[in-house]
C-alpha cells in the first residue's frame, strides 16, 4: 500500500531547479515554480511543513544507451545532499529522458505565446511536472 501524501518532483539543473507537487491523493502533478539552487532547501522545507510530503522524485539524467552522462554525477551529489538535509524524506530517481522536450510540447499546446513559454523557469517547472506525472503513471495501483 502506497503512503498517502504529496510527492515532490524535482528537475535539477545547475542554474535553476524546477519543482512540481502532487495532490494529496497522488492523482495529478502541478507546477510549483523554479528556484535557484541556493534557495531550494528553504522552499522544500516550506512545502514539506505544510503539505504532508512523503516522497521526492528527482529526474536522473541518462544517455540514450542507458549509461550515465556528465550531469549524472552532479545529480547523484544533489540526491545525497537532499538525503542528508532531509533524512525523513524518501528520495527516488526517475528517468528524465526527453522530459524537457515533452514539457516544451505541452507548453506549446497550451496556447501560451512563445514569449511566455520562453520565460526563465517555465520550462523547468513544466519538466518537473512531466517527471512527476511519469512517476505517478509508472507506480499506479
Amino acid at each position: 500500500m502506497k503512503p498517502k501524501g504529496r510527492i515532490i518532483g524535482i528537475d535539477y539543473g545547475t542554474k535553476r531547479i524546477g519543482l512540481a507537487v502532487t495532490d494529496p491523493l497522488q492523482l495529478f502533478a502541478s507546477p510549483v515554480g523554479t528556484f535557484e539552487p541556493e534557495g531550494l532547501h528553504h522552499e522544500l522545507r516550506r512545502i514539506m511543513q505544510g503539505d504532508g510530503v512523503v516522497l521526492a522524485v528527482v529526474g536522473s539524467p541518462v544517455s540514450e544507451d542507458g549509461s550515465g552522462n556528465a550531469m549524472t554525477a552532479v545529480v547523484d551529489r544533489f540526491v545525497e545532499e537532499l538525503r542528508a538535509v532531509f533524512p525523513e524524506l524518501r528520495v527516488e530517481r526517475v528517468d528524465e529522458s526527453h522530459s524537457s522536450k515533452e514539457a516544451s510540447r505541452i507548453l506549446a499546446a497550451s496556447g501560451k505565446s512563445r514569449k511566455v513559454r520562453r520565460e526563465k523557469g517555465r520550462l523547468d517547472s513544466a519538466a518537473a511536472c512531466v517527471l512527476l506525472t511519469r512517476f505517478l503513471e509508472e507506480n499506479r495501483g
